[in-house]
């Protein structure tokens, strides 16, 4: 092996999310090359990446040298410096120090300039530790090229008191103006001091060329642009030089050379991996293995009593579940992993106690007997043939992994109880890793290389929303996006650019449910990231790192499903109290009920957890599932690789008779299959069957089944062979013939791809059954509750709204005396609740709430300004209520209210000003009649106040401006509504009116674009499919909120989410009403003849007077239309604006239409 005579010390990955680009296994790939027995990467601040560096350096035979770069802060005189040091581990007390410095950077000191660590942790943690000064940036740096002497010498005592031999002067030559004369000052220090000096390169990048990407990434954190980044912070050398380029950068210093070998060598941590460090669990004076032992059969007992009420079925199937039981004990046992076992027990067990709703398993955790005893779970494995060792497999040892969902709500208090149980020091959540993908990098290069956001946005839409999608995938798939490639340079130069940058670590987040539980601080094992705004510690290694080091992940997952369920049965226990009727309990519901599954059959199931999707209603219709095994399957069945292989086509032939069934397959069966595929029609479904077969068939322990199982999964050919034969000698061993075996063995790695893991599936079919059951028999209280779970998501709001008017459950209004921040169900009908009101906030809430409470309903809008913190309840936020409809039982009439609002706050402003000096209004009406905007009460609801009734809901509630036109729409579209619209209208050419309510292109996989529009009258809701020809041609109708008539071919089929029409032809309304339009006859309230609305009537016909369109005027008395004869006729323009000026005017009962002749 050659000599070496340089080792990088100083080397950022790209989890030096400010200015680092290579990623680790480019680094190490990088060092193999140029032949580097050793390198330090030395992120700033963290070890995020140390793990991966560790193995994967070690593996390609590179000595991982571990660091860290900090900002050390002093304070001197009262002023803030801050500096840069290096910091290396020497050994393992280094290590634990080097995370004991990074976590209280985190912790306690933090800054405007990130996380920093100070001198008195330095001190009391320098055991192990080596440093670099920092070069130019560091103290020592600072003060010589200032040539602070004072302050030198007060570094130097420091470093050789506390770190002795260990304290190395940095040196660099990148091509920074300052460096030279900093090594001048640096060599006399080094001599007079005795303190030696090592080179260093402080890497970014790998090669010189990439120095341009790197600023670009820079500016793409710095949140600026290329031409406005700081050119003096970086320079083109910080590249990943090689020994000879820096042996020739330092010849003249060689002693800085040989000192970053000598420090290569001094570094020796040993990291040990993949040695389990389990929490210690407290069982009394029990072992954890003899108290599970207990606890298990304890709690089967109770199962069995639950599971077989008749003491005759439950003595015959006890023994089986004993005899299952005793065997997962002995497993989880020898596998020295009852404590894990115990600790889910005791947090589950706990949550049940308060109340937090706990899901009923996930994943493979679900066929575990004990997990079921033990109250972990609530799915029998033994009724629906789910396998312990899917979970847990004796012949492969690995950490069990439970998933445990909780209520979305209360998540957060299981973590905190398992913090107050272990220690809060040796709890923390799971750090992860926000990537530049795709679309996400364009728009970020762009943005840096200074070009228009619509201009980048543009080609950023071009890239499919595909997860994992890649911008090489992309530019091998999507047409339009390659030929903008090869045509536009400014197209290739983004994209280019963001090829670089693709796949970097952008930022850091907290995992959606990983937690670890440590058996000591959690500092012993990893480095904590602290997120201080929620006072959470969170682990610098990702979840497969925790796992590495040995630590045990658990997943406490938010599932909104829960929350739904529980606050769904305890609105129904609330009124079922009230009545003296049993209440509910949701794990007790029959498996088998009837409506259900007749409701199912009808694929109503919006809302309905996992069977909602517009394709899963679709495969719901065609299976008619009427079992809950049939639930199970449709989990199961609903994924890219069944649907694809033509699997569910014969499931569901199979199912209904029309496909004979085979145990698997036609030509090739055997009756030891049947048990283990009858429910599956003769399928292969499921991974257990996979195993289950291999058991019966071949003479498998179900552990060896799992790892042939995972095997067939992997397709390695090698251990495919050997598995070939194992099992068909196995077979032969049960008198089973080779061809046979073999048959079967090619068809199990055939569905292997497809199978899924029955254990997950069963566990989630029973939260699927228990929302369709809620849905079925308590439909208003149900979805209620699933709109007020997702109220911050107002497209999710108006589907269960619309799903509302579907199944005939009437939304009300929502009403600020019924205060309700949720949904509200009163007397069968839901109340829209105040929080799902876009831009009203909890506190305003409160507010309303707290008056209320004290002194009773809100009388008037003068009332509620007069009672209300005008800080809390803004003139803003009451605007809103009005439009949203929340005052219309105080005044309907929301124009009033509008209008009214500055009077009345000001109302309120004098009442207060008034008390404050003492003055009493005996005669409160004079005071508000003083400021209170005259007015007369409209007759119908204004255009406007209806959109904004939409941009404050989401939806039109209490009426629709389409209704105005139904007249008009019944007369152009023959009676075509869109409701009436169904699968027998298919292929037909219709007519349609109705009002764009979303524009949207789409780029097809071709590259051509389409435009979908979504066209809605007051009945529903249906898609306009336009080719790029017809778009052209009528774009200038193509608006939101323009009333048009569409002719097309329709389509109508159950997949689809509102029927289509292909259209070739649009017409604005108003191009109909000057063709087919004969008068229009204008009716007024006869109180208002006196009025100055009269006046306002002849303003707006002036206004419009260009047509020819006749007018007629009648007054209504008691109901009934009397023409005003004295009145000389008008000829207007009967455009839109025309039609909602009239129709908003006070006064005006309603307009008649009447045309020439019929269409």
């Amino acid at each position: 092996m050659s000599k070496t005579y340089f080792i990088h010390l100083r080397i950022h990955s790209d989890y030096s999310i400010i200015d680092g680009l290579p990623k680790i296994e480019t680094i190490i790939n990088r060092a193999k090359k140029l032949n580097m027995p050793a390198l330090a990467i030395t992120d700033f601040t963290n070890l995020y990446g140390l793990i991966k560096f560790y193995i994967f350096a070690k593996k390609n035979g590179i000595k991982p040298i571990i660091g860290s770069d900090f900002y050390l802060k002093k304070i001197i005189c009262g002023k803030e410096e801050i500096s840069e040091i290096t910091i290396l581990a020497s050994n393992n007390m280094g290590y634990k120090n080097l995370i004991l410095l990074i976590s209280k950077a985190y912790q306690f000191g933090q800054t405007n300039i990130g996380p920093t660590i100070n001198l008195y942790w330095l001190s009391k943690y320098n055991s192990g530790l080596i440093i670099l000064s920092g070069g130019i940036y560091g103290e020592i740096g600072k003060y010589l090229i200032k040539n602070n002497l004072e302050n030198i010498k007060y570094c130097i005592n420091f470093y050789k008191k506390y770190f002795h031999n260990r304290y190395y002067l940095e040196i660099t030559r990148t091509g920074k103006s300052e460096e030279e004369i900093y090594i001048n000052y640096a060599l006399n220090l080094s001599i007079n001091y005795n303190i030696p000096l090592v080179a260093t390169n402080n890497v970014r990048f790998i090669f010189r060329n990439d120095f341009n990407v790197h600023n670009i990434k820079v500016s793409i954190y710095q949140n600026t642009t290329l031409k406005n980044l700081k050119k003096n912070n970086y320079t083109d050398n910080q590249y990943m030089k090689c020994e000879k380029e820096m042996c020739d950068l330092f010849s003249d210093i060689p002693e800085s050379l040989e000192n970053s070998i000598e420090i290569a060598k001094r570094c020796n941590v040993n990291i040990e991996l993949n040695k389990y460090h389990l929490p210690h669990f407290s069982s009394g004076e029990l072992s954890p293995k003899k108290y599970i032992i207990n606890k298990s059969y304890l709690g089967l007992e109770k199962k069995l009593d639950f599971l077989f009420p008749n003491s005759i079925e439950k003595n015959k199937n006890k023994k089986k579940y004993e005899t299952r039981l005793k065997n997962e004990l002995k497993v989880i046992n020898k596998m020295k992993f009852p404590s894990y076992f115990l600790i889910i027990m005791e947090f589950i067990s706990w949550a049940k106690k308060n109340n937090i709703p706990v899901g009923p398993g996930r994943g493979s955790g679900a066929g575990s007997l004990v997990a079921y005893s033990l109250n972990i779970t609530d799915i029998d494995p033994l009724s629906f043939g789910l396998l312990f060792e899917r979970f847990l497999n004796p012949e492969r040892i690995s950490m069990p992994d439970f998933d445990i969902d909780f209520c979305m709500e209360k998540r957060d208090l299981v973590i905190n109880h398992v913090a107050n149980i272990y220690g809060k020091k040796s709890v923390a959540q799971i750090i992860t890793f926000g990537k530049m993908t795709a679309r996400s990098v364009i728009k970020d290069v762009g943005r840096v290389l200074g070009f228009p956001y619509r201009f980048v946005d543009k080609i950023s839409k071009l890239i499919p929303l595909d997860p994992g999608v890649t911008l090489e995938k992309s530019l091998n798939t999507e047409h339009q996006l390659i030929k903008l490639y090869s045509s536009d340079e400014e197209v290739k130069k983004i994209i280019d650019m963001s090829k670089n940058l693709e796949g970097l670590i952008k930022n850091v987040s907290k995992h959606a449910g990983g937690i670890v539980i440590s058996p000591k601080e959690i500092t012993n094992f990893t480095p904590i990231y602290y997120d201080i705004k929620n006072n959470t510690q969170i682990t610098q290694f990702d979840k497969d790192d925790i796992e590495k080091i040995g630590l045990v992940k658990f997943d406490f997952l938010g599932l909104r499903t829960l929350t739904i369920i529980d606050w769904t049965v305890k609105i129904i226990n609330k009124k079922r109290e009230k009545n003296n009727l049993d209440l509910i309990d949701i794990s007790k519901i029959p498996l088998n009920d009837i409506k259900s599954f007749e409701l199912l059959k009808k694929s109503k199931t919006i809302s309905v957890f996992q069977l909602e999707s517009k394709g899963i209603r679709d495969l719901i219709k065609r299976l008619q599932p009427d079992c809950f095994e049939d639930i199970i399957s449709l989990v199961a069945l609903f994924r890219p690789g069944p649907l694809k292989s033509g699997m569910v086509e014969n499931f569901i032939n199979r199912k209904h008779g029309k496909e004979k069934i085979f145990y698997p397959d036609k030509n090739w069966q055997h009756e030891l299959l049947e048990p283990i595929l009858k429910s599956t029609y003769g399928i292969i479904l499921y991974q257990e069957q996979v195993m289950s077969i291999a058991q019966v068939l071949a003479g498998y322990s179900l552990g060896e089944a799992d790892i042939l199982r995972r095997a067939m999964g992997k397709k390695k050919v090698k251990e495919m062979s050997e598995q070939r034969n194992r099992f068909k000698n196995g077979a032969l061993k049960n008198g089973i013939d080779k061809i046979f075996s073999m048959k079967i063995f090619d068809l199990l790695e055939k569905f292997s791809g497809y199978g899924f893991n029955k254990s997950h599936s069963a566990a989630y079919a029973l939260l699927s059954y228990q929302t369709l059951w809620l849905k079925t028999h308590y439909a208003t209280e149900f979805m209620s509750s699933a709109m007020s779970a997702d109220m911050d998501n107002s497209d999710r709001i108006i589907s269960l709204i619309n799903e509302c008017k579907n199944i005939g459950i009437k939304i009300l209004l929502p009403d600020i005396n019924t205060c309700n921040y949720h949904f509200k169900v009163v007397d069968k009908k839901i109340i829209y609740g105040l929080g799902a009101i876009k831009g009203i906030g909890l506190s305003s809430i409160k507010e309303i709430k707290n008056q209320i409470k004290k002194n009773g309903n809100f009388t008037d809008l003068f009332d509620l300004c007069l009672r209300s913190d005008p800080k809390k309840l803004t003139r803003k936020t009451i605007e809103k209520l009005i439009f949203s409809g929340a005052l219309d039982k105080l005044n309907k009439d929301r124009s009033f209210n509008v209008k009214n609002l500055p009077y009345a706050m000001k109302f309120a402003q004098q009442k207060i000003k008034n008390k404050k000096l003492g003055q009493i209004d005996m005669f409160n009406y004079r005071l508000k009649s003083k400021y209170i905007f005259k007015h007369f009460e409209s007759s119908m609801q204004n255009f406007s106040i209806l959109e904004e009734e939409r941009n404050m809901l989401g939806i039109y509630l209490s009426n629709h401006p389409m209704k105005y036109y139904l007249q008009e729409f019944i007369y152009y579209s023959n009676r075509n509504l869109i409701k009436n619209i169904n699968k027998n209208s298919s292929g037909k050419n219709k007519n349609i009116c109705g009002m764009i309510s979303s524009v949207k292109k789409i780029y097809t996989k071709s590259g051509d674009i389409i435009i979908s529009l979504l066209l809605e009258d007051s009945s529903d809701i249906l898609e306009v499919i336009l080719f790029l020809k017809e778009y052209e041609k009528y774009k200038y109708l193509i608006k939101k909120n323009q009333v048009v008539v569409v002719y097309g071919k329709i389509f109508a089929k159950s997949s689809y989410y509102y029927p289509k029409i292909i259209c070739n032809k649009i017409t604005n309304i108003y191009e109909l009403r000057k063709k087919f339009l004969k008068k229009i006859n204008i009716i007024i309230f006869y109180n208002f003849k006196e009025s100055f609305s009269l006046n306002r009537i002849k303003q707006i016909l002036n206004k419009f007077k260009s047509g020819n369109i006749l007018i007629k005027f009648f007054f209504n008395i008691k109901n009934k239309n009397f023409p005003l004869h004295k009145e000389k006729n008008f000829q207007i323009d009967p455009s839109e604006e025309f039609i909602k000026e009239i129709n908003s005017t006070i006064g005006i009962k309603k307009i008649h239409l009447e045309f020439k002749k019929i269409l």
